[in-house]
């Protein structure tokens, strides 16, 4: 029985580093997967690639890949859209390939529903402090929208329970580590390898 990809959601308040842990994993080869690149409705920020980091598109296309049904999840937020194609993120999962998407905490939820036997990852700020300090460090936003953010993540914070682990962001490679360290206990779970096994004990 061929084993099928662990659809992994990293998940977490804005500023709060999830880009910057995704490039780590990628950067020290954590453990294999693929990226599932989000599409949005923003503008890129310095240093972004179309269709590495996002698939930057107008209002008029995000529609209408929402009225088409090709999105897993999508979600409004700070003034832009934001949303999972979902065609190449089944075909990845059917072919055995992990695949981590990085989202917001509503869309995470959206894909629980639809995915219930992902693997969700919640990654904390080590304290309210360092969260506000790492969004006005990003000098993108106005204070406003910087308060805007901060008001948000109080209440995304709370979310955490929706999820199955919490992963605290005080030092990057130390939460890359744990992170590998659940996609491979993920991996050797008995609720994922047990079909294998009682498909073994019966052929046999």
């Amino acid at each position: 029985m061929e084993e099928q990809g662990l659809l992994l959601v990293l998940s977490g308040p804005s500023g709060v580093g999830k880009g910057t842990v995704k490039s780590a994993i990628v950067a020290k080869k954590a453990f294999p997967f693929e990226y599932s690149v989000s599409m949005t409705t923003r503008q890129p920020r310095p240093g972004e690639v179309d269709g590495k980091d996002y698939y930057f598109v107008s209002e008029e296309r995000f529609q209408k890949a929402i009225a088409n049904h090709e999105l897993l999840e999508y979600n409004e937020y700070v003034g832009h859209h934001y949303g999972t194609p979902l065609a190449p993120l089944r075909k990845m999962l059917q072919d055995g390939i992990d695949v981590l998407l990085e989202i917001d905490v509503n869309g995470a939820r959206r894909v629980r529903e639809q995915f219930p036997d992902g693997v969700f990852i919640f990654l904390t700020p080590p304290d309210l402090q360092t969260l506000k300090q790492r969004i006005t460090n990003r000098g993108t936003d106005s204070a406003a929208v910087i308060d805007k953010r901060m008001r948000q993540a109080r209440n995304e914070i709370l979310m955490m329970a929706d999820y199955d682990y919490a992963v605290v962001n005080d030092e990057v490679d130390r939460a890359v580590t744990r992170i590998s360290d659940i996609v491979t206990a993920e991996h050797v779970s008995v609720k994922r390898v047990l079909a294998t096994y009682q498909a073994m004990v019966k052929e046999d």
